[in-house]
């Protein structure tokens, strides 16, 4: 079948539901089931949009979308499980992942030897799309160099009620930060969650694409983000600087994965091998402000190195098994008791 345009193929697809297999006016049939493809996904459209459109543009493969939050998605996986509706899952912190893992078909790519060294999960029940730093930021109007440096200035009164970070029972991202937070503070993992919330005072961000909009506009002073999300907003005009923590960050990757019993199964595996190339991973660092998977290709000469960062060692299997223990505190304390 000819390429079309994914809009005229969304039309002839809900036409096509409503009136019979054909559109009477042209003729065209409706896209068979090897040319289509599922893809839940908790990126933002400006991610996986011009990602999705490419490989149509490759393929002729027809893409059905369905945008979440990356613990929305996986219990709607897990909930599909007897009748697979997803093929590949797209977006998501590798913790979250590995949480469902059960979900997921192991895969590993045909170019998994080109990967930065730990970055290949053991078992492939999932594949690396970007290495993603977790940084602090402060509004530079607002705030003055040297103020924000690190991960135990967020637990300081001063910035009580006043620090943008999004829910990570809604955001993969948002537990992956409040994970390497914990991590790189001294003391008892659980009294510094208590103390950590709060000084967050209830303002909780439902959507962790709005932490650097709050920092921006000071309805926040300082906020807790991804790497890529900060550069990105910043090459944008919005008015935060970057704070790389003093006791160190994690460069976790998010993933793409393979929901056993997909439909459509090798429309996937193409899927998750476009996502994984060469090409795919420059525009992830052209396009996207992220850091590619892949050693042979090139991350900004801007970015500091991970050296220069100081990345912790993040036990990806360890997160994943005391999220169910973080979430259930993070609940309790939201609601007005302790952690």
């Amino acid at each position: 079948m000819k390429k079309r345009s994914l809009a005229f193929l969304c039309t002839l697809f809900f036409l096509l539901s409503s009136c019979g297999e054909t559109i009477p006016e042209t003729g065209y049939p409706a896209p068979g089931e090897e040319e289509r493809l599922v893809v839940y996904t908790s990126h933002k459209e400006g991610v996986y949009g011009p990602i999705i459109k490419e490989f149509e543009e490759r393929t002729g493969i027809w893409v059905e979308v369905v945008t979440g939050g990356t613990n929305e998605l996986l219990e709607r996986i897990a909930g599909e499980r007897d009748d697979p509706n997803c093929d590949v899952m797209f977006g998501g912190g590798v913790e979250s992942l590995q949480m469902y893992e059960e979900q997921f078909e192991p895969y590993a790519g045909s170019e998994a030897d080109l990967l930065k060294p730990g970055l290949r999960p053991e078992g492939d029940r999932w594949m690396p799309f970007s290495s993603l730093p977790v940084v602090l930021i402060y509004n530079t109007r607002l705030v003055s160099p040297g103020e924000l440096t690190g991960w135990a200035d967020l637990l300081e009164e001063r910035w009580q009620g006043k620090i943008a970070f999004a829910d990570p029972a809604v955001s993969g991202s948002s537990y992956t930060a409040a994970i390497t937070m914990l991590l790189c503070l001294e003391g008892d993992l659980w009294e510094n969650l208590a103390r950590f919330q709060e000084n967050l005072g209830g303002n909780v961000i439902e959507d962790s694409g709005d932490v650097v909009t709050a920092v921006d506009t000071g309805s926040c002073l300082v906020g807790v983000t991804l790497e890529e999300t900060a550069l990105k907003r910043r090459s944008q005009g919005a008015k935060i600087a970057i704070v790389y923590p003093a006791e160190g960050t994690s460069d976790l990757p998010d993933g793409t994965a393979l929901v056993a019993g997909a439909r459509h199964r090798e429309n996937a595996v193409a899927f998750l091998e476009f996502v994984q190339s060469a090409d795919v991973q420059a525009m992830v660092v052209s396009d996207f402000a992220r850091r590619s998977v892949r050693c042979d290709v090139a991350d900004w000469d801007t970015m500091p190195s991970e050296e220069e960062i100081g990345i912790i060692d993040y036990d990806v299997a360890w997160a994943s098994g005391i999220k169910e223990e973080f979430l259930e505190r993070w609940s309790v304390a939201g609601e007005g008791g302790k952690p």
